[in-house]
């Protein structure tokens, strides 16, 4: 297999989020890297890195004004004095529907859901090298590979058309399966991280033209808390092609395979031909998070669960962070294929 990566991601170093109300560093720091590509080494896979593929990719999922305001809000919020050293929200609108603001301190609100995405002057070239990651890993797919590995980072999962949140930009997962339906391929999305995919969810709620899984934490009493609940099925054209599969805290190899195999029961019947696995490793036992207790041996089980169906697959690198087992975990997954 094949492993997208630009090494233009590792610029991006936020300094810190709000759990809780407390200020703690922030966990997706760029050594989950080192961790990932190790595992790929050891497994002595080919590493390339993407050609740019410029805007477009990016723009068929996120309106231009999103756009922007990611390419120049840290120039901006420098010019205001006394600005925190990282763009960080500090009031919201209501709803996206209000009004849409002309200051830096109010579209940061508006396009930014938490205070777990700060931006600083590095942010939008490696969340931009790191959508080119994906494009190029779906354009391989396109290509004749039956699997490409998206070493995407920062993440992607939590960004929605016009918003940021939860350590994640731009949607990797959403532009590649975009890529791949210009293409003409019939597009699952299948997330498996800890949190749930609620960008992903929200980007292609209304349309019945990509089908969206994720099995995750039960959102209410974790992150993303709004979004991910069983009975979200999709809005208009969209209804039934999206299906949230909760799990309770703490559920590990068994519960989670049985999901598992609920979500890809349903990606088959959509009759799929092409898979976005949305890769989050953070359900590992292990993981800093600690919200469900997948083991190293149940990552080897998804993988191979996954591989079985026979669908071409672009793996989109999502949530999972630094513990001992991270770069073991995603050689389990890989080894599948």
């Amino acid at each position: 297999m094949i492993t997208v990566f630009d090494d233009a991601q590792r610029a991006h170093d936020p300094q810190f989020f709000l759990s809780s109300g407390a200020r703690k560093p922030c966990p997706e720091q760029s050594a989950r890297v080192d961790a990932l590509l190790g595992a790929v080494r050891r497994m002595e896979g080919a590493v390339v890195q993407a050609p740019d593929a410029g805007l477009a990719p990016i723009l068929a999922v996120h309106p231009q004004r999103y756009v922007t305001f990611l390419q120049g809000i840290y120039a901006r919020w420098t010019r205001i004095e006394g600005a925190s050293a990282e763009v960080i929200p500090n009031v919201h609108p209501a709803s996206r529907l209000d009004g849409y603001p002309l200051s830096a301190v109010g579209q940061a609100g508006f396009h930014m859901t938490d205070t777990s995405c700060p931006i600083s002057a590095q942010t939008w070239g490696a969340a931009y090298a790191s959508a080119q990651t994906a494009v190029h890993a779906a354009d391989l797919v396109l290509g004749g590979e039956r699997s490409a590995y998206a070493l995407c980072r920062p993440p992607g999962h939590h960004a929605f058309a016009e918003l940021a949140g939860g350590f994640c930009y731009l949607n990797n997962s959403g532009i590649a399966a975009q890529r791949l339906t210009d293409a003409g391929r019939r597009v699952a999305i299948l997330d498996v991280d800890l949190h749930h995919g609620n960008g992903t969810q929200g980007m292609f709620y209304a349309r019945g033209d990509v089908l969206t899984v994720s099995l995750h934490a039960h959102p209410e009493r974790f992150y993303p808390f709004f979004w991910g609940y069983a009975e979200e099925f999709g809005a208009g054209a969209g209804v039934g092609a999206n299906l949230n599969l909760p799990l309770t805290r703490g559920t590990g190899d068994a519960g989670f395979l049985g999901a598992l195999a609920q979500g890809i029961e349903r990606v088959q019947a959509w009759g799929a031909d092409t898979l976005v696995l949305a890769l989050g490793l953070d359900a590992f036992e292990g993981d800093p998070f600690a919200g469900l207790s997948v083991t190293t041996p149940g990552f080897a089980a998804i993988g191979q669960a996954v591989a079985a169906m026979g669908l071409a697959v672009v793996i989109v690198q999502e949530g999972g962070y630094l513990c001992p087992e991270l770069g073991d975990n995603l050689e389990a997954v890989l080894k599948a294929w």
